[in-house]
């Protein structure tokens, strides 16, 4: 019987493995557990999904910044902002330019 939420994820993705909503909290636990190059595949794949989930390009984005992977992070929260635009996701795309902004320089030679 799963024990930890990170299990509990996991067995409901055996029942219903292209649940995006389960795929994105397995890369949230999986973060959580410091487990990040996991955790950004996955958010990658949801990311490049046939209906891109937004979330995740602003969740890969805070991941990267938190491990210093500051050009990663700006690619990740640009791509996310045309997204979020494209969907019609106007407080996300606001959520991921603060984010983009508040990185001023960092991490420029």
């Amino acid at each position: 019987m799963p024990s930890t939420r990170r299990e509990k994820i996991e067995a409901m993705l055996k029942d219903e493995p292209d649940d995006v909503f389960l795929r994105y909290s397995l890369a949230l636990e999986l973060a959580s557990e410091d487990a990040v190059e996991p955790s950004l595949e996955i958010l990658e794949s949801l990311a490049r999904g046939s209906q891109p989930y937004v979330p995740a390009f602003h969740m890969a984005g805070q991941q990267l910044v938190r491990h210093g992977r500051i050009e990663e992070a700006r690619r990740a929260l640009r791509e996310g902002i045309e997204e979020a635009r494209r969907q019609g996701n106007s407080h996300a795309a606001g959520e991921m330019a603060e984010l983009l902004a508040s990185l001023g320089a960092a991490g420029e030679p």
